[in-house]
Order: C-alpha cells, then sequence, then structure tokens
C-alpha cells in the first residue's frame, strides 16, 4: 500500500517538481532548473559577454534572445526534464522560447546534438537550422549540424518544416536542409558517425549523470537528508558530482547511449558500488568529499573506492543489467 501510494503521490505532483527541485543543503547554491540552465561546460564558452566557467553550472541561463557560443570548449544545458542538449565546439545557438510546454533553441553554428531521455505529450521541443524546424516527438538522439546543414536521427522520431515541406525523420535517417528541391531522408551509417566528437562526448556525459542518478536516487529513497525529500520526476542537483540529473517518476529508463536512470522507488535495482569512502565527481577526476553531512551512510549514497569509477560498462543496458539480472544488486 505505501508504494502504490508513492506513486500516486509522484503522478500528481509532477508538474511541481519539474518547477521546484530540491538541492541537497541550504548552501548549495542552486535553484529550480528550468530550460537554458547550464549543467556542464569546459573549455572557452560564453553567453552574451558572460564567459561560463564551473560556477556557473547550475546558476546561468541561456534565456529568450541570448545566444550560447563555444570556441575550444563544450557546453550542456538542460531543456525539459529527461532531455539534453549538447553543443560542441565552435559552435553557437539561442534561446527562443524557454517555456516548459514550449521549447525552441536556434543553432546558428557548429553542432548540437539533444539526447532524449523522456518526453510528454505536452512537450513541444524544436530545433530550427537554417530556416527549417525540427520537432522531437520520441525518446532518442538527435544530431544537428550547421556546418554540413543536415540533421541525423540516431534513434527516435522527428518531424522536420520547411517551408511547405514536411517530413518524418526516423532512426538511422539523415536529411539535408540546403533549401533545393523537396525534403529526402536518406540512411547514414551509425558506426561511421559514432566516432564523431560531440557524440563520444556526449555519450560520456550521458554515463556520468546515469551514476549521478542512482547517487541521488539512493539518497531520496530514505527521506532526503539534503533537502524537503523527493517530489516526483524532475531535475535533480547532486552537490557530489556538480550537476543536474534527472529522475524518473518512477520505474527506470534507458538512455539513447544504454545507460540506466532510475527512480528512488526502483534504485534498489540498480548496480552498486563499494569502496573506501564517498567521492565528489566533478568530471575532471574524482576528490574527496569535503564533508558527508548529517546522516550520511555509505549504503544510502554511491561510493568511490580511492578515486575509481564504476568498470566500464557497469551501468549500461546492453551490459547483463536488464530484466532478472538486476536482482543481484538489491
Amino acid at each position: 500500500m505505501r508504494l502504490s501510494r508513492l506513486q500516486a503521490t509522484a503522478a500528481s505532483l509532477f508538474l511541481a517538481a519539474v518547477l521546484v527541485v530540491p538541492a541537497w543543503g541550504a548552501n548549495s547554491g542552486t535553484h529550480s532548473a528550468l530550460p537554458g540552465t547550464l549543467n556542464y561546460v569546459e573549455g572557452q564558452a560564453s553567453i552574451g559577454n558572460q564567459t561560463l566557467d564551473a560556477k556557473s553550472v547550475g546558476t546561468a541561463e541561456l534565456q529568450a534572445g541570448q545566444t550560447l557560443t563555444t570556441d575550444n570548449g563544450k557546453a550542456e544545458i538542460l531543456l525539459t526534464p529527461g532531455v539534453f542538449l549538447r553543443l560542441g565546439a565552435d559552435s553557437s545557438l539561442s534561446m527562443v522560447s524557454p517555456n516548459l510546454t514550449s521549447t525552441e533553441l536556434a543553432l546558428h553554428q557548429g553542432e548540437a546534438m539533444v539526447e532524449v531521455d523522456q518526453i510528454y505529450k505536452e512537450n513541444d521541443i524544436r530545433i530550427a537550422q537554417n530556416g527549417a524546424t525540427v520537432q522531437l516527438l520520441k525518446v532518442g538522439l538527435y544530431d544537428f549540424d550547421a556546418a554540413h546543414q543536415q540533421v541525423r536521427v540516431f534513434d527516435g522520431k522527428a518531424v522536420v518544416r520547411d517551408g511547405d515541406r514536411t517530413l518524418t525523420l526516423k532512426a538511422g535517417r539523415e536529411v539535408a536542409l540546403n533549401g533545393e528541391g523537396r525534403l529526402k531522408a536518406t540512411s547514414f551509417d551509425k558506426k561511421v558517425a559514432e566516432v564523431d566528437d560531440l557524440y563520444r562526448w556526449s555519450s560520456l556525459r550521458s554515463d556520468y549523470l546515469a551514476e549521478a542518478n542512482v547517487d541521488a536516487a539512493r539518497v531520496y529513497v530514505v527521506n532526503g537528508w539534503y533537502g524537503p525529500g523527493w517530489l516526483g520526476a524532475g531535475w535533480y542537483y547532486n552537490p557530489w558530482w556538480g550537476a543536474y540529473t534527472f529522475l524518473p517518476a518512477r520505474g527506470f529508463l534507458y538512455s539513447p547511449f544504454g545507460w540506466g536512470f532510475y527512480s528512488p522507488l526502483f534504485v534498489g535495482r540498480a548496480p552498486a558500488l563499494y569502496g573506501y569512502g564517498h567521492y565528489v565527481h566533478t568530471f575532471d577526476g574524482f576528490h574527496p568529499a569535503p564533508a558527508r553531512g548529517p546522516g550520511f551512510h555509505d549504503y544510502a549514497v554511491r561510493s568511490f573506492g580511492r578515486g575509481e569509477s564504476a568498470p566500464v560498462g557497469a551501468m549500461h543496458g546492453s551490459g547483463g543489467f536488464r530484466g532478472a539480472g538486476f536482482g543481484a544488486f538489491r
């Protein structure tokens, strides 16, 4: 009965959860993550005249009319809960509409990749490029390349609109946005495309955020020592990892890269790590946590042994942690 009551509460509080997301600790310096919130940056990047660095994560927002630019760097921003946009080097894009029910950005230069781990029928997520607009319809992975004026769907489904021309683009297909003739979908070699720098970086980011998800979910399932508690699906800030991660309302799901994201109601089935203490993961290496805080227990929060993370594939959907295989990690 208790489990079903929690599930019902999670569903009813979804809209509140995406707007009021708890952060661990009163001095975390974070706030609710709205579409456009910066979640990670490396190298040279800026929003307008504001230079971005690690301190900008969780506070800097790409607002309507503003432009995010990278030089020799990359950046990750949050869109609707469960959707990440990653901008490659020497790229720029602007925010057209940051609303939860109408989220649109325009890519002007370079390359952007969008990872959609969860999407609702109320969401309208669009990326504009070279006069065309691409609406993302399903969970999947989408690549936008302004230099070559093309859009690729690694997984998922999108609708491309360019003037009076419309095309439905499915997994394994790409389209050239050259403004000439009718829109035509063609196949592309995923294995060749997967060696792209932005693809590999996005896969690594997805891996890290999946680990941060399990870390956060295990804290909230024991009633949230660092905040007011879990409020359902949404963005949750993990101070150990210095970034927001996504927690589903119930069950678990896999990202397009195969990494698992778990609800606190289901995190007991997630892979577990055992080590020698808790480490802060800042994506440039592990650092000892400055403090554990009240009520901290190793069984509730992911532990890392001597600065080591999980073995490659330890949380990957294709690595044997599906179905009955979860039982060993309860």
